[in-house]
């Protein structure tokens, strides 16, 4: 990062009002009789009509279209361990895209808990105040066990965006990439690199979609996740394979697709060359990817590429997926945001690349001409039409489900 653009992001912080969020009135408060309606008396008819029935907090408050950002700074952004104050630039940063892209409004809380266990007790006793929970930020494995007990515990949807939300854009992009390849998931050898959060949730996903266990390979720090090895968690041990095979050079031979969530530079034009033909990389470490695609692109001629970042063709960006799934969530009152929702939410994203490119995007991203092929199989985060493709898909799917408590309302075109 240049000192130049470290500046900018200072000030773009620090300028008046300081920080990126802030609260709005969204009812006239003017003239004595607005205060009257507005606190007391008249604020006392919704408290009674919601101690009757607690389902008009919906009606009357601002919980049906609230989500509470949440996080303990155990796992901010490649910072790591930085603590929960100091994740908070991230979180009002996901106030903001939850605002723009879908219309949801965000209240962060950066929560200090010694334990999983007392994460989960504070989130439980806030989370009347929302209509869902966007877990951020935190550390495997105790992001796995915080985001299952919440689940349990609560009747909204309660996601864990590193975990689901990369999986699903990493879901849909991999299966419009491997079409182009010629290849299925059913049947593509996997290599996943990095078994925290985005690593474990990914593959459980693709499994969902079709992939199979036996050809998967999940690769962390000390190598080949080999199920006799003694040192794996349960999560780690979902994956865990019988092989002889040890490192990551073992087991790029021969693998149709590599999936990063790692660091940076760990791949080597040694491990690409050995890889099958036509193979599918998806180096999503960031800032720096695990292979730089000018270096793959130097090894193969046959391979399609996506990155985590911006500057390089077919972004995986997790804005393409959490707003308009919980816009969809909400809509719907689900109870939850289940697999068959995320499943809903990977078709609706791998379709919407299929379709002719629109001006507005064009006009966006200062291109010429852009069309479904190996530099666009994955949509552009400032594409609107996000928003008439997945919140239906995945509002229909919470309702096909059985989560949902509400009838969808037909806001946006469905496809």
């Amino acid at each position: 990062m240049s000192s130049d653009f470290k500046k900018q992001a200072l000030d773009y912080h620090s300028q008046p009002p300081a920080g990126k969020i802030s609260v709005t009135a969204t009812k006239p408060c003017e003239t004595q009789r607005d205060l009257a309606l507005a606190y007391s008396p008249g604020v006392a008819e919704p408290v009674r009509e919601i101690a009757n029935d607690p389902e008009a907090a919906y009606h009357y408050t601002a919980k049906g279209n609230l989500v509470g950002v949440i996080t303990d700074g155990s796992a901010v952004l490649g910072l790591g361990n930085v603590g929960p104050l100091a994740g908070k630039p991230v979180m009002e940063g996901k106030g903001v895209l939850f605002k723009k892209f879908a219309n949801i409004d965000v209240f962060d809380i950066e929560v200090q808990a010694k334990s999983p266990e007392e994460f989960v007790e504070t989130v439980e006793r806030i989370a009347a105040t929302f209509g869902g929970i966007n877990l951020e930020d935190i550390a495997a494995p105790h992001c796995f066990l915080i985001e299952d007990e919440l689940i349990e515990r609560l009747d909204i949807p309660v996601f864990h965006d590193d975990q689901h939300g990369t999986a699903i854009i990493i879901g849909a992009g991999l299966l419009n990439a491997l079409e182009l390849q010629g290849k299925s998931i059913d049947t593509a050898k996997i290599v996943c690199v990095g078994a925290g959060a985005a690593g474990i949730a990914s593959l459980r996903l693709l499994v969902a979609l079709g992939a199979r266990k036996e050809n998967i390979a999940l690769v962390d720090r000390k190598g080949l996740v080999r199920s006799d090895r003694d040192d794996l968690n349960v999560f780690k041990r979902e994956f865990a394979v019988d092989s002889k095979k040890s490192t990551l050079a073992d087991v790029m031979h021969g693998a149709d697709v590599f999936i990063g969530v790692s660091g940076p530079d760990i791949v080597s034009p040694e491990m690409l060359a050995v890889m099958a033909p036509k193979p599918v990389v998806f180096a999503l470490s960031n800032p720096e990817p695990e292979i730089k695609p000018s270096v793959a692109n130097s090894v193969r001629d046959d391979l399609v590429m996506a990155t985590g970042r911006s500057d390089f063709p077919n972004q995986v960006n997790n804005v393409l997926g959490f707003p308009y799934i919980f816009r969809g969530a909400l809509d719907t009152r689900a109870t939850r945001i289940n697999q068959a929702m995320q499943i809903a939410a990977v078709h609706a994203l791998a379709a919407l690349a299929r379709e002719p490119i629109t001006d507005e995007v064009l006009r966006a991203y200062r291109l010429e001409k852009l069309e479904f092929g190996p530099d666009y199989f994955i949509p552009k985060p400032l594409d609107t039409r996000l928003m008439e493709y997945l919140p239906p898909a995945v509002a229909r799917a919470a309702i096909e489900s059985g989560v949902a408590r509400h009838d969808y309302p037909n806001w946006y075109p469905k496809r």
